[in-house]
């Protein structure tokens, strides 16, 4: 299994957790238990091959990081989704966007502009290419404003009613 696959197969144990409030190492364990990741090798080619070790660790981090660290993705998503309302970006958008963020802010080995490439890849092959174009923008400004004086960075968004 590549790192890719992980990526995309950490972005669906994220997406999972929004229907079942499950713990993230209760989503691990459940989801990658051997009969059950067999049956969903049946309905999708990223189920195919096991994770490795490395790529196991790496699944569990990112989904325990995301999971624990949401409130605080999501506050990044609203102040560079400008003009749009949280609750208006599809919840598989926002699950993607929130790996991303997660691994530029506290993945060390993994590049910002390949966080941002494969959201939008991913993003693309599960929403379309609108939800990649705009999955792009926001992770890109997010990104650039790391590098920026704050003085740079938008300001935050005011939420619709």
């Amino acid at each position: 299994m590549t790192r890719a696959n992980a990526r995309e197969l950490a972005v669906h144990l994220i997406y999972g957790r929004v229907f079942t409030g499950e713990e993230p190492e209760q989503v691990v364990a459940t989801r990658l238990e051997k009969a059950y990741y067999e049956k969903l090798a049946e309905e999708n080619e990223v189920y195919a091959e096991r994770p490795s070790r490395a790529q196991l660790r790496y699944i569990d981090t990112v989904v325990t990081g995301v999971a624990n660290r949401e409130e605080e993705l999501n506050q990044q998503i609203r102040r560079y989704s400008i003009g749009w309302d949280i609750s208006r970006i599809s919840r598989l958008a926002r699950c993607i966007m929130q790996l991303a963020m997660f691994e530029i802010l506290h993945v060390e080995d993994v590049p910002t502009g390949v966080a941002v490439s494969e959201a939008v890849r991913i993003a693309k092959k599960y929403d379309g290419n609108d939800t990649g174009a705009f999955v792009n923008g926001i992770l890109g400004t997010f990104a650039r404003s790391l590098n920026a004086p704050e003085a740079e960075a938008p300001a935050e968004t005011v939420e619709e009613a």
